[in-house]
């Protein structure tokens, strides 16, 4: 089982970047499937983007090209890298694990059995 704290949100102008960090406790970091989510106030939580064990990625049209996912095993963390942000960007950003066979599901928040606390990110115009 692992555990998940995000860290790196806060306060950005149009146009500015973020790296959101989601650093993670146990033995098994390196087999799981790790996604990003987002939700905004009264919307649904959505997907944002994910990577893979094996290091494949998979982004939601809406960020494809702004923001980048990457993983360092070594330090147990997965990071968000957020760029040309705007104010649509603005939301609570969850990161989330997952023990996946061949990707199937990496979209889907049900796959997800574990999610961190959140943090907010809030893009100002």
């Amino acid at each position: 089982q692992v555990q998940l704290v995000e860290s790196g949100g806060g306060l950005v102008q149009a146009g500015g970047s973020l790296r959101l960090s989601c650093a993670a406790s146990g033995r098994t970091f390196s087999d799981y499937a790790m996604g990003w989510f987002r939700q905004a106030p009264g919307k649904e939580r959505e997907f944002v983007g994910a990577i893979t064990s094996r290091g494949s990625t998979n982004y939601a049209e809406s960020v494809k090209g702004r923001f980048t996912i990457s993983r360092d095993n070594a330090k147990n963390t997965v990071y968000l890298q957020m760029s040309s942000l705007n104010p649509e960007d603005t939301a609570v950003y969850y990161c989330a694990a997952a023990h996946t066979f061949g990707g199937w599901g990496i979209n889907d928040a049900t796959t997800y059995a574990t999610w961190g606390q959140g943090t907010q990110v809030t893009v100002s115009s």
